[in-house]
């Protein structure tokens, strides 16, 4: 029997697929594992491989979780045929969308083609004809077109709406103890230094969206910091150790935690949305992690977990003013 199972590593390793977000499928209801009191690993059998390389190829296609948790719970292809019927719906809209914001922006290339500017002409001249083309784009109809400027912010609203919306925010200075540097695994396993710090709880205070903890990472190993309140020594933290946590500006947006895909993504988006602003990227400060709204105890708390069908994680990526700005 153990013969015909495959082990989470091998499983990992030939789809490129992490551990961590194998777990999250199973807590999603997607996968299932075997286990055995004769090892300490997740074993899969044939049927969660063919059902692994379902999920990979739905989520391919760019199926929610959400949904491909209801094209399993059905027992037919009625599901699967409406979830892909509406993101072909979904697709040829876009494809209109797209197609008519080109045509926008080809009017805009047009007008814009017929202005010269001149070797000598300054910031002053360029800024009268940006006033001058702003006024002609605000009018109901642009240059004889239907296309006005309300229908080009509603195409961009609509092309946009899979890029999270990124929130600068400061985080204030705060004294901290400090789990200190280690490997993922032994930060989080069972009775690991995440569970060690929780063990000081009634001295944390809250700093941020009622969170009180970030996740550190450096390299492949990282660092759990949470926040104490006012008046409390390293005599009340040890064995662990104060520090104090400088904080400053990060990036911020929300992703799906647990699920390393949505973590990517919003983590890449974020950076790229950095680079359309007049802050950079702060490489001497590491970006962090954590979970709003922690205390799960709070029935509201609940709530939002019930609302959205998924715990949320905060991405922050460290910024700072380009110089010059």
């Amino acid at each position: 029997m153990m013969d015909n199972l495959i082990k989470i590593r091998d499983i990992s390793s030939q789809y490129d697929v992490t551990a961590r977000r194998l777990r999250y499928y199973e807590d999603m209801g997607l996968l299932n594992s075997i286990r055995s009191e004769e090892v300490s690993y997740r074993l899969y059998d044939e049927n969660a491989v063919r059902r692994l390389e379902q999920i990979l190829i739905l989520r391919k296609l760019n199926i929610s979780i959400k949904d491909i948790q209801r094209i399993f719970k059905a027992s037919g292809s009625e599901v699967v045929l409406d979830v892909l019927g509406k993101k072909v719906d979904n697709i040829d809209e876009e494809v209109s969308l797209l197609h008519e914001l080109k045509g926008i922006v080809l009017d805009f290339i047009k007008d814009i083609e017929k202005v010269n500017f001149t070797d000598d002409s300054d910031i002053k001249q360029l800024y009268d004809k940006a006033k001058e083309i702003e006024t002609q784009v605000t009018n109901i109809d642009y240059i004889g077109k239907p296309s006005n400027v309300n229908r080009l912010i509603e195409i961009t609203d609509k092309l946009d709406k899979k890029v999270p919306d990124v929130m600068v925010v400061r985080i204030p200075e705060f004294k901290a103890v400090t789990s200190g540097l280690h490997s993922w695994e032994e930060i989080f396993k069972p009775g690991g230094y995440m569970f060690q710090l929780w063990q000081y709880f009634h001295l944390f205070k809250p700093i941020f969206f009622d969170c009180l903890d970030f996740a550190l990472p450096k390299d492949d190993k990282g660092e759990m910091i949470c926040a104490v309140k006012d008046g409390v020594t390293s005599a009340d933290v040890g064995p662990f150790e104060l520090i104090d946590f400088p904080g400053g500006l990060y990036a911020m947006a929300v992703s799906i935690d647990e699920d390393d895909e949505s973590i990517q993504k919003v983590h890449d988006k974020i950076s790229k949305w950095v680079e359309s602003t007049n802050f950079e990227v702060d490489n001497s400060r590491s970006f962090m992690f954590n979970m709003p709204f922690l205390d799960e105890e709070n029935e509201y708390n609940n709530d939002i977990e019930r609302g959205l069908g998924y715990k949320q994680m905060q991405r922050y990526v460290p910024i700072k003013l380009k110089d010059g700005i």
